[in-house]
Order: structure tokens, then sequence, then C-alpha cells
């Protein structure tokens, strides 16, 4: 486990050797801090996938007001009272879709449209938000501030124009590709066929920068994290990861690429996956998974894991205090103003402590516990987030004065 991170100077320091010195706060007076803390200040969750879970939902079929947000869904992880008893300042809602979906370009329309509604549909909950100011403005009207996000570059069709339309629909990040090597980017679960980004893969990168959207390498390849490095103007973002020193998972960032974000400006955000977490739940759930550590297609996961866990014993779905390793390790190596938080919510497995939205208080509160400072948890929570984000909105605004949108499909720029 890293050292518990101060604001660096001395005082904090001290303030340290002194809380290591006497009892850890109560599980309550933690608690109760970070509930104090969230009064004023933003929290920001990177990554959560509610808009797919809606439209796959049996009953709501994608239809928003069907899906009944106002209630507790007990089936699943995110709804208003628990995003509400979780603080939730900003939430960063994935327009995902698979990636061998027939109609790629039209679904990631659809998806789009889901979180437009979803915002139409609760205006006294959702604050519809394309900057980093509207964060603080949704706080101050006591609302969240939604915004949209393109997890998967397949609805680009291979062609650079989509990127603005998404623009003018509102998205502010793109994560560049999902579990599928796409014909310009290597992902980090599928088998590579480019040795990371081709020429085509660089230029959605630097037009990504012109726009002033955040490049998001949360499933690229650790060949394409790097090469996102090299090209990237602006700060990248890692939406939903965790450290690969700590767990082997492919989705995870190595140590060379924390080492490089701290130059880049950018920011890690911790994920509440249990396979990106433990490394028992990795080795566990092993046998359930392809080579790339996809879940696999030819078996029955409920019925796989039940006998699995007969043969193996129960599955160690990790803990909340492992996620806080990992939290800490990335701040001991990207540096701790490069650390935040990305559920990725899904209706799916969760470590316990980390069940649902209404959590992330009780994340901030095991850090308070850990003897982080006030500041320390200002960042993780959105300060670091929202000096990224600010940063790639002043580039693209100022790259928009010199260069001109950029055309061009994978077939002219790659040459095939």
């Amino acid at each position: 486990m890293a050292s518990a991170p101060t604001t660096g100077s001395t005082e904090g320091k001290e303030e340290l050797v002194q809380v290591a010195a006497h009892r850890s706060p109560a599980r309550d007076d933690a608690l109760d801090k970070a509930l104090r803390l969230l009064e004023t200040l933003p929290l920001v969750d990177g990554h959560n996938d509610l808009p797919w879970v809606i439209r796959e939902d049996v009953r709501a079929r994608g239809d928003v007001f069907a899906y009944e947000l106002t209630r507790e869904h007990q089936d699943g992880d995110t709804d208003i009272p628990r995003l509400l008893a979780g603080r939730v300042s900003a939430q960063f809602w994935a327009a995902f879709i698979p990636t061998h979906v027939p109609h790629p370009g039209r679904t990631t329309l659809e998806q789009i449209d889901v979180i437009l509604r979803l915002q139409e549909a609760h205006p006294d909950v959702f604050m519809p938000a394309t900057k980093a100011s509207d964060i603080a403005k949704a706080k101050k009207l006591g609302r969240i501030a939604s915004f949209i996000a393109v997890e998967g570059g397949v609805g680009l069709e291979n062609s650079l124009a989509p990127l603005r339309v998404w623009h003018a629909a509102g998205a502010r990040l793109m994560t560049l590709c999902h579990n599928e090597t796409l014909d310009w980017v290597d992902s980090a679960t599928d088998a590579p066929r480019h040795g990371g980004l081709t020429a085509f893969g660089r230029a959605v990168v630097r037009e990504l920068n012109r726009l002033g959207m955040i490049v998001d390498c949360a499933h690229v390849s650790h060949d394409v994290m790097r090469q996102v490095l090299d090209v990237s103007r602006a700060p990248v973002v890692f939406s939903h990861s965790n450290a690969f020193a700590l767990c082997d998972h492919p989705r995870n960032v190595p140590d060379d690429v924390l080492a490089r974000v701290r130059g880049n400006g950018g920011i890690v955000m911790a994920t509440f996956v249990p396979d990106f977490i433990g490394q028992q739940s990795r080795d566990w759930m092993r046998p359930l998974k392809d080579e790339f550590g996809k879940s696999r297609h030819d078996i029955d996961m409920g019925a796989a894991v039940a006998a699995r866990a007969r043969d193996a014993g129960p599955w160690p779905r990790s803990t909340l205090e492992q996620l806080c390793d990992h939290i800490e390790y990335i701040a001991d190596k990207a540096g701790l103003r490069h650390v935040g938080i990305g559920s990725d919510f899904f209706g799916g497995p969760t470590p316990p402590g980390l069940e649902d939205a209404s959590r992330f208080p009780h994340l901030l509160a095991e850090l308070i516990r850990r003897g982080w400072s006030d500041d320390a948890i200002a960042g993780i929570a959105s300060r670091n987030f929202l000096r990224a984000f600010r940063t790639v909105e002043r580039i693209g605004r100022e790259l928009r004065k010199s260069e001109k949108p950029a055309l061009g499909t994978v077939e002219e720029i790659d040459g095939r």
C-alpha cells in the first residue's frame, strides 16, 4: 500500500505523523466528515453505463420514463435516490454500444438520445452540461451536471466527420474503443492488429484535441496508451481504470504510463469493477474469461460462476479497501493531482462496500481514515478532473483558431 498522500507541505507531513500515532477516526466520524465536505465539494464520477441499462431493460426498452429513475432499483446500482444519497455532483453518462452491433453509427446516436431524454425527463435533478464550469453551476443549483460521453469509436464507422456531430450533440469525452480492436486502434482486451494506433487513430486524437473533447484511454492497449500520450496536445483521461501493478488485468494502467500521466496533465479515475481491483478476483474468474480477459460467450455465466464457486470456493469480489490501495498507488506513481473516481456502474457485480451510487461518501471516508487531507479529498472528488477538463477546453479553443476541421476516412488516411 502506498503511503497516505498529503498536500506536500511540512505541516501536512507532521499532521500525518500525528494521525499515525493515534487511533484512526471512528468509522462514523470519517463518514460524517466526508458528508460534511460534500456539502460544498463537487463529486465527479467519470463513467456510468445507465443509458445502456435503460436500453436493455426488458420493460423499459430504452424508454427513460418507463425505467422510473425516481425509484430505487434493487436489481441495479444507479437511480435518482442513490445518486442523491451518494452526493454525486457531475456524472459522465456513457453512450456505450457493443462493437459488433449491426448499425453502430445509428446506435451511438440512439444512446446519445437516451442521455438527452434522461435530462429532459428529470430537469429538476439533471442539468445538461457541456463545460467544466457547469459542474460548479449545477452544484450551486442543487442539481447533477449531466455530461455525454461516447464509449467506443466503432460508431465513427471509420470517418472523422461524426466526431463533430457528436460534439454538436453535447458529447465532451470519447473512449477510443471498447473491448474489441477496431480498424484503427488496438483494444486492451483483444488481439492487437496495428501495434497501437494507425494514422487514422492519430487523426482521431488530434481532432478530439481540436474540438476540446476529452480523449479517454480506458479501454485501449498499453501500446495505444503510450502512443496517445505521444500524440495528444491535451491532457488524457482514463475514465475507469486501475493500476496494473496491483491487478494484472490488461485494462489497468502500467507503471510507465502512470509516470507519464503526470507530465501530460491527465488523470486516472479509479474504477469499481472487481476484476480490475483484486488479483484474487481476476485469477478466480480466469476460467470464465477468454484469453484477453473478456467474458466468454460460449457459456452461461450465471451457471458457470455457481459451478466455479462449488469447485474453488466463493468468488472474492475485491473490497473497497483494495480499491483505496489502487487509489493510493496511482497517487504515488502519477501524483496526487492525477487521480479521480470512475465507478463504471453498469448493473453488474460490485465489491462489498461499493454496491451502488450511494456509496461514494464511504469511499472518501476510507481515504479520510487513511490520513488523506481535505485538499487531497477535494482533488480526487473533483478538483483534479476539473483541472484536466479546463486544460482540454483551453487547448481546444487555441487549436480551433489555427486548425481546420479534419476530414478523411480510414481508407483515405491509412491508404487501404
